[in-house]
């Protein structure tokens, strides 16, 4: 079970790294900076305090499902290779649906956060609303389905608290992947900032992929022994060598307009 902790703690920073490339993500680089809040009045840090806080909130939140599923695990009484078995099942499910074998990719939520609390609501309010979508993992883009295998991976180990602990750890971290925008004092500071973000944008999605490969791997430990195990390891990393050309971001849900009034009118539905 030490094993299962180990790899359910680390698929929650796997997914929380490659959710900092959701669209959503990427907007609070743009939308909560030094130079942002400066311009609405406000104290940068405290808005960030406000994100962070709602960010761990929403990963509570979506601990509390993992929660349940440990909870129904405990009460069957799985042994080590039944959750094991569950987890690879899984994992194989979200594999094909980052790498779209097929066609299939699992709900991917193409939503953001509705920006006009910028302007309409106080800091602590925002921090606190943006914080808790991003945090919960599923309310916004789902930029890898390695965020359902973390839940799948928490509830697996059969320990309530550990679950909720794990899946809160990827709130926090989803909350913190705000501060790399600390440094934006001007326009030229902003743009630089995007440019290194998107440069890394490629690397994620293969972080991702390593993550769950990962994860299917020592399952398959637990199952079968490490001489098998490196042979499944092998073994998926050139499917997914193969199947690379389905790696994709989710892409945005498009709305035709009603009229043509509305084609100058900003959209923030994502």
């Amino acid at each position: 079970m030490e094993l299962m902790t180990a790899t359910a703690l680390a698929i929650a920073v796997v997914a929380a790294f490659r959710s900092t490339w959701s669209p959503c993500g990427v907007s609070m680089l743009s939308s909560i900076t030094p130079l942002s809040e400066a311009g609405r009045g406000h104290r940068y840090w405290a808005t960030v305090s406000w994100f962070v806080v709602g960010s761990v909130f929403g990963g509570l939140t979506l601990g509390a499902v993992a929660a349940l599923g440990a909870m129904a695990v405990a009460g069957l009484g799985l042994s080590t290779s039944g959750s094991a078995a569950f987890v690879l099942a899984a994992g194989l499910i979200t594999l094909a649906s980052d790498l779209g074998i097929g066609g299939f990719r699992l709900p991917a939520n193409p939503r953001q956060v509705e920006r006009t609390w910028l302007d309409r609501y106080r800091p602590w309010i925002y921090g606190l609303g943006f914080g808790w979508q991003l945090g919960v993992g599923v309310a916004t883009y789902v930029m890898s389905a390695s965020i359902y295998l973390m839940v799948v991976v928490a509830a697996a180990t059969g320990e309530p608290w550990l679950a909720v602990a794990v899946v809160s750890l990827f709130g926090l971290l989803r909350g913190l992947a705000i501060l790399p925008a600390a440094g934006v004092r001007t326009p030229t500071d902003l743009g630089r900032l995007h440019r290194r973000i998107e440069r890394l944008r490629p690397t994620s999605r293969v972080v991702a992929l390593a993550g769950q490969i990962g994860v299917l791997t020592v399952v398959v430990v637990v199952l079968a022994g490490i001489p098998v195990a490196l042979v499944i390891a092998v073994a998926l990393s050139v499917a997914a060598w193969v199947f690379r050309g389905g790696l994709s971001d989710p892409a945005p849900r498009v709305r035709v307009p009603d009229s043509p009034a509305e084609l100058t009118q900003p959209d923030y539905s994502g």
